[in-house]
């Protein structure tokens, strides 16, 4: 009997303990406890891996705590790019979009893509005619924006115009006599995907992604999130994978790829190919996050060579298992 399981992550980075309270740990860990929640009843209720990863992302975009729909960075012009992709296990089809500023649920609108579309990726434009036409939810692009991230592109404007991910952490912003970030995660060197993975109990696996970006990004910069192979992966012959962390190094790494390629042709287990991705190789090239996996025997994996990272996990019949810190 397969005991269906999900795993979801709202990013990683390094600690701002000055920063954080425990009103403001609870209130993380309360928010990964009711997402996970909502996979696992979709799960126990019959539901595919692809619903529950679905719904989980969708919830993780509308929660303002994470860098992902409601609640996105800004860009350097102050605009918000968000990106998603969502990929079946049991097909290996998969869906994606990019750069889009209205769309509310990026997550469904990469759905949308994977299952009506004889494509795989839209962009801009293009991506957001394509959700209007399905019928998908179109806001005004302020709906992503909350004071929190406002203050924030400022600040990191106001410390190095050119820096997309700053190098100081919120104890020095405290020391400089700054206010530091709201985030127990300093939301400076956070990298602010969210994603989840799930298997079903008919054995299927599924992966799903989306993101924000990063702060005082470039204008028509894109991740790893949406991009199949590198933020984003399912095959049920191996795992599925979401990743958060330095977009590029996952991308020139094809990391979420790699696990399952580890995992299929080395005949490495979920964990050794999940330690042996995010612990020594993308290191090799100053790569930083971590990811979710779990495979096709509902194992889970949750590395990351980062000081924490927002995550959690549950399957079905047992309380979701959440945290932050190491």
């Amino acid at each position: 009997m397969i005991t269906p399981v999900i795993a979801i992550h709202g990013g990683a980075g390094a600690m701002a303990r000055a920063a954080m309270s425990p009103e403001k740990e609870q209130e993380y860990l309360d928010a990964l406890r009711r997402i996970v929640a909502a996979g696992q009843q979709v799960l126990a209720d019959g539901g595919s891996a692809l619903d529950a990863v679905t719904e989980a992302v969708r919830l993780l975009e509308d929660c303002p705590l994470f860098n992902a729909g409601h609640g996105a960075v800004f860009t350097s012009a102050a605009t918000h790019e968000l990106d998603a992709a969502i990929m079946d296990g049991a097909t290996l089809r998969s869906g994606a979009i990019a750069n889009v500023s209205n769309v509310r649920n990026p997550v469904l609108a990469a759905r949308k893509v994977m299952e009506n579309s004889k494509h795989v990726f839209f962009v801009g434009a293009g991506a957001e005619n394509y959700a209007a036409e399905q019928g998908l939810e179109i806001v005004d692009p302020s709906y992503f924006s909350t004071e929190a991230r406002r203050e924030q592109l400022l600040r990191v404007q106001r410390e190095n115009p050119d820096a997309a991910v700053l190098d100081h952490d919120g104890q020095a912003l405290v020391a400089r006599g700054q206010p530091a970030p709201a985030d127990p995660l300093d939301s400076d060197k956070k990298f602010g995907t969210v994603g989840a993975v799930a298997l079903d109990a008919q054995g299927n696996l599924a992966a799903a992604t989306s993101t924000g970006g990063i702060t005082n990004k470039q204008v028509g910069r894109v991740g790893d999130a949406p991009l199949i192979g590198a933020g984003t992966y399912a095959n049920n012959r191996t795992c599925a994978v979401s990743t958060t962390g330095t977009g590029e190094m996952f991308i020139r790494m094809v990391s979420a790829y790699d696990i399952s390629a580890l995992m299929e042709y080395t005949g490495a287990s979920l964990e050794q190919a999940a330690d042996r991705v995010v612990m020594e190789k993308l290191p090799t090239i100053e790569g930083k996050g971590g990811l979710v996996a779990v495979d096709a025997q509902g194992n889970v994996a949750l590395p990351f060579n980062t000081e924490g990272m927002y995550r959690g996990f549950g399957r079905v019949g047992q309380q979701p298992e959440v945290a932050i810190y190491r």
